[in-house]
């Protein structure tokens, strides 16, 4: 019998193409389901929420880093007003 692929080509050399075909198309359907999970689980988290200018302000003022009076001059200048703070 003529095999197509030479003389020498026996039993051996076609299991071994054959279990390679198999792992070939394993790793293919392997790699589709780890893309599709990767890309289900990037999109349900949650959106990190960061914190605005007056609420790092508030913090620090509360932690006791500044006082009452470097925090109304910061706020007034986060809300664009100028002058002297106004004591609250």
């Amino acid at each position: 019998m003529m095999w197509w692929y030479g003389p020498g080509t026996g039993g051996w050399a076609m299991a071994l193409m054959g279990i390679g075909m198999i792992l070939f198309w394993a790793l293919i359907i392997l790699g589709l389901i780890a893309v599709i999970r990767y890309l289900q689980t990037t999109g349900d988290r949650p959106r990190e929420e960061r914190a605005t200018p007056e609420e790092l302000l508030a913090e620090r003022f509360a932690g006791g880093e500044i006082d009452e009076q470097e925090y109304c001059q910061r706020l007034d200048t986060l809300h664009g007003r100028s002058g002297p703070a106004v004591k609250r």
